[in-house]
């Protein structure tokens, strides 16, 4: 069940995900992956890129908002800049920054494309996480 403040998580030691086709419609706009659950790590993710986008800078960031633990909302906190103009799978970048990538009571996951007039793209973009399934939020 995923509302507002919790995301998707099995009781089983799995990595869990958030997903979202974008396409060129989906330019110049905040577009939500899904929400992580308390306590959950993130631990890569990326866009898969199956038509590429046709005009302008074609970008995207990844990120996160409204995240209830007080983290501030940092739109490009897990990739800056991911280019969209050719097909293929492109992961995140920012993975290895200072950016919290545990998000202590979670946060809504995500990505920002940015293109000039295009006219063709889609892609596939996603962030895995791990939970806290052994009960260590804030230990």
């Amino acid at each position: 069940m995923t509302n507002k403040y919790s995301g998707t998580q099995y009781e089983t030691n799995q990595v869990h995900y958030v997903r979202k086709r974008i396409t060129f419609a989906d330019i110049g706009t905040v577009v939500s992956l899904g929400w992580t659950p308390e306590g959950s790590t993130v631990i890569r993710g990326g866009v898969h890129i199956e038509t590429a986008f046709n005009a302008g800078a074609k970008t995207l960031d990844i990120g996160f908002r409204n995240a209830p633990g007080g983290e501030t909302d940092d739109p490009n906190a897990f990739a800056t800049v991911l280019t969209l103009a050719a097909v293929g799978v492109i992961p995140t970048d920012e993975m290895a920054s200072t950016t919290p990538v545990r998000l202590t009571k979670g946060a809504e996951i995500t990505c920002s494309p940015v293109s000039v007039a295009a006219t063709a793209g889609s892609a596939v973009v996603w962030m895995e996480f791990i939970v806290d399934n052994d009960g260590t939020v804030g230990s």
